[in-house]
C-alpha cells in the first residue's frame, strides 16, 4: 500500500512508511494548512469606516502564574478572555495538562493558542508512541519554542501566542518553569514567573510574597494571591467571581504526575484571599527577617 487508491480504502504512503518522532514535522512535510500558524489571517470588512485591528477581532487570554516548591511547580490562571475593550469569556481555561508530568498556560491568542496546545499534547503523546519513552522536560520546552516559531507569521500580524510551561524534571527531581518570546525564544525562570497582561502585577506580588521554603499548599496561595493583584490592577484579567463559583484553574505537578486542583478545593482557597483582602485590600505582607547584629537591617 503505497499510495491511495481510487475509491479511498488505502490511506496514503505517508502514513505507511517509517517518519519523524515529531507529530508538527509529519504534518508540515504533508498537511501543512492543518498548523495553527499556517491558518488564514482574518480581515476586517471591506465597507468598514474605520479600519479595525486583527487582533481587536478575537479573544485573547491574560494572566498565567508559576511557582515552584520543594517537590514540583504550581500553576495557576484566571479565567477572562477579552477582545478589545469587551469581556468575550468569564469562564475560559489557560491551563491544560501537556504530559503526565508537565502543564502549559496560554496567553495571547485565545484561539491560536489552545490549537497550539492541543497540537503539543499530540506531539509528546506521538514522540512517546514512536520512541518507547518520554522527552526530558528540556526536550519538551525546545519542542514547544519550535512551535511558537512556526506561528511568528500570526504574531506579526497581532495574532501571537505566549505560552508558560512547567513541569517537574525526573532527572533533578524538581519542578521547573520556562517562558518564551514570539519568535521561539525559550527561557528558564527560576523560583516563580507570570505571563500574560497583568504579568507586571503577579510577578511584583511573586517577588513579595515567595519563598525558597514554599509548600504546594504556600505556592497554590501565594499563586491566587498573585492573580488577585494583577485583576486589581489590570482590567483584562478576571478576578474570582463568587456569585458564579468561577474561580482560577490551578494546577499541581509532582512526582507523583499532574493533578488539578478541585473547584471546591480552589473555591476554598478563594475565599480565604477574599477575605483577607477585606482587611488589607493591598494582600498580605512579605516577611522581612532582622538581623539584630547588623544595625543597618
Amino acid at each position: 500500500m503505497t499510495s491511495r487508491s481510487g475509491d479511498g480504502s488505502r490511506l496514503p504512503a505517508a502514513f505507511l512508511t517509517a517518519g519523524t518522532s515529531s507529530f508538527t514535522e509529519f504534518l508540515s512535510g504533508h498537511v501543512p494548512d492543518l498548523l495553527p500558524g499556517r491558518r488564514a489571517t482574518p480581515t476586517a470588512p471591506v465597507a468598514a469606516p474605520v479600519a479595525v485591528p486583527v487582533a481587536a477581532q478575537v479573544p485573547h487570554g491574560t494572566t498565567i502564574v508559576a511557582a515552584t516548591f520543594n517537590g514540583g511547580v504550581v500553576m495557576a490562571g484566571d479565567r477572562r478572555a477579552t477582545m478589545g475593550n469587551y469581556i468575550a469569556q468569564r469562564d475560559i481555561e489557560k491551563v491544560f495538562h501537556a504530559d503526565d508530568y508537565s502543564c502549559v498556560g496560554i496567553a495571547g491568542t485565545a484561539g491560536l493558542a489552545v490549537e497550539v496546545v492541543r497540537l503539543f499534547q499530540v506531539e509528546l503523546e506521538h514522540y512517546e508512541k514512536i520512541e518507547g519513552t518520554t522527552l526530558s522536560l528540556d526536550g519538551k520546552a525546545n519542542r514547544l519554542a519550535t512551535m511558537i516559531r512556526s506561528n511568528l507569521g500570526m504574531a506579526m500580524q497581532g495574532l501571537a501566542v505566549v505560552p508558560l510551561f512547567a513541569g517537574f524534571d525526573l532527572e533533578t527531581a524538581a519542578g521547573r518553569i520556562f517562558s518564551y518570546d514570539i519568535t521561539g525564544g525559550r527561557y528558564e525562570e527560576h523560583s516563580y514567573h507570570a505571563v500574560g497582561s497583568g504579568s507586571l502585577f503577579a510577578r511584583g506580588a511573586l517577588k513579595k510574597l515567595y519563598r525558597e521554603d514554599f509548600t504546594a499548599d504556600d505556592a497554590v496561595l501565594a499563586c491566587t494571591h498573585a492573580l488577585y493583584d494583577a485583576a486589581d490592577d489590570d482590567a483584562a484579567t478576571g478576578g474570582p467571581d463568587l456569585p458564579r463559583r468561577i474561580y482560577p484553574v490551578v494546577v499541581v505537578v509532582t512526582d507523583e504526575g499532574f493533578r488539578r486542583l478541585e473547584e471546591e478545593a480552589v473555591g476554598r482557597v478563594v475565599r480565604a484571599v477574599v477575605e483577607d483582602r477585606m482587611e488589607r485590600p493591598g494582600g498580605p505582607y512579605a516577611p522581612l527577617r532582622v538581623d539584630d547584629s547588623d544595625p543597618t537591617t
